[in-house]
């Protein structure tokens, strides 16, 4: 009997970044160790890197004890992350089980006919402004599965409902126009306003073109699924699908009941609190779990459930999230073991010498790769602000570029990395439930175009004098 080669099949997600931690545990044997020495800035309120101040420490390796002691390690370091997933998902995942979302989609179908498409433009450019403006990001991550829900019921697939969420909040946050937790921190440290007139309508202008290029290849994708299923990069995977989506034909039966209006009103003013008490209040994942657990009893209160439905819609929901959790706390241990083999700081130097001797627009642009690559290590953003601004900063003086080209490399390569990087993307890639193989084949078209247009952006950022 003839053999039959098999199919080649993308590793597991868990494999994946299994991978990426081998390779970076092993990174801790060939990289020398070292750190910059941080003082504490009392008006920025956070410790700063001295440029120039590299110094060699002992090496300290991480041998495969210490590869799997990480682990362990990633996932308590996650622990605010993955228990806000935990307490957003229940929230989305009971507000699922009511049905209303159901019947928001069948009234908006009904409303909005042929151009039912327009709720992708509509949503990604409010979490775009949202991601722009007062820095929303991670907050966002709990109504990723409401969204991938919609999305579904009108035709399209996991990567559409995400895409929506995640690609619009990313895009915003890295074309920010006044985020506090990157150009705010950034601007600080280099020490421009983060408001001028040129830089302003620089960066108002560079909002709308990535904004257009994201909702533009979203509803693309979106388009060309809808049109044959079988485009979908998810296309055979039904057994990952949420449990009660309806057609489209049965969601366009259904009645639009007060009960569901209640409910849909309490999801909305739940948007709202969110974006003030982020924006105006500090709020984070802490205060935002308290919120949707909050929502959770509420709405089901709203929706007459017992005790024991509110509490086994928690469990469930828990239960669903499992894999998104696992994923978040093994992307976290990439950092874990970096950090205790003091080679970040290394990663850091060796790159910044990199573009010392080129020229004017090239060093912009090699700025703005090292930017892109330093955010593998650090996937923070303000985070590698305080690492990266004092470092980049006085270099830009050296190689005559102004700081705020420095800070927009900064801006750039921090933000729009995160929808590639694996460090970054398999939070996201768990939420949706979504292989990170998937997501590669969905987002690599994009991000390629978004580095070609950063690249162009820094180039003309030098040539306008900005």
């Amino acid at each position: 009997m003839e053999n039959k080669k098999k199919k080649f099949q993308m590793p597991h997600a868990y494999v994946i970044l299994l991978i990426i931690i081998t390779f970076c545990t092993l990174l801790t044997w060939i990289l020398p160790a070292g750190t910059f020495e941080k003082v504490y800035d009392e008006n920025l309120g956070r410790e700063l890197v001295v440029p120039g101040s590299y110094t060699p420490v002992e090496a300290s390796p991480v041998g495969v004890w210490g590869f799997f002691l990480a682990l362990y390690e990633g996932m308590v370091n996650a622990a605010d992350i993955i228990f806000f997933v935990v307490f957003a998902s229940s929230y989305v995942f009971l507000l699922m089980k009511t049905g209303a979302l159901n019947a928001l989609v069948g009234f908006m179908l009904r409303k909005l006919g042929s151009k039912d498409y327009l709720v992708i433009p509509i949503f990604m450019i409010l979490f775009g402004i949202a991601g722009s403006t007062f820095g929303m990001y991670e907050e966002t991550y709990g109504l990723i599965p409401a969204f991938i829900v919609i999305a579904i019921t009108l035709g399209y697939d996991r990567l559409v409902g995400g895409g929506i969420v995640f690609v619009s909040v990313a895009t915003g946050f890295a074309a920010a126009t006044i985020n506090p937790f990157t150009i705010g921190i950034a601007g600080s440290i280099a020490g421009i306003p983060l408001i001028s007139p040129k830089l302003t309508t620089f960066r108002v202008i560079v909002f709308i073109l990535f904004m257009a290029l994201s909702i533009g290849y979203v509803m693309w994708y979106a388009k060309r699924i809808r049109k044959d299923p079988t485009k979908s990069y998810l296309y055979g995977e039904q057994e990952h699908e949420f449990d009660g989506v309806l057609s489209r034909d049965e969601v366009m039966n259904l009645t639009f009941t007060t009960q569901h209006k209640i409910t849909l009103f309490g999801f909305a003013l739940l948007i709202v609190i969110i974006a003030y008490t982020v924006g105006v209040l500090g709020f984070y994942l802490g205060e935002l779990s308290a919120l949707f657990m909050i929502w959770m009893i509420v709405t089901g209160i709203i929706n007459k459930m017992t005790s024991r439905e509110i509490a086994d819609a928690f469990v469930e929901s828990t239960s669903a999230s499992i894999y998104g959790i696992l994923l978040i706390g093994l992307s976290r241990s990439i950092e874990v073991i970096m950090s205790q083999a003091n080679v970040i700081d290394t990663a850091v130097l060796y790159l910044s010498n990199i573009i010392q001797n080129m020229p004017g627009n090239v060093s912009a642009v090699g700025m703005l790769v090292v930017q892109n690559l330093v955010n593998f290590f650090i996937p923070s953003g303000s985070g590698q602000a305080v690492v990266m601004m004092p470092i980049m900063s006085p270099l830009a003086d050296l190689i005559g570029l102004s700081r705020e080209v420095a800070v927009t490399a900064f801006q750039f390569g921090d933000g729009f990395s995160n929808m590639f990087w694996p460090t970054a993307v398999a939070v996201e890639c768990g939420i949706m439930g979504v292989g990170m193989d998937k997501w590669y084949k969905f987002i690599t078209p994009l991000f390629i175009m978004m580095f070609t247009l950063q690249a162009i952006l820094m180039v003309a950022a030098v040539m306008v004098g900005l």
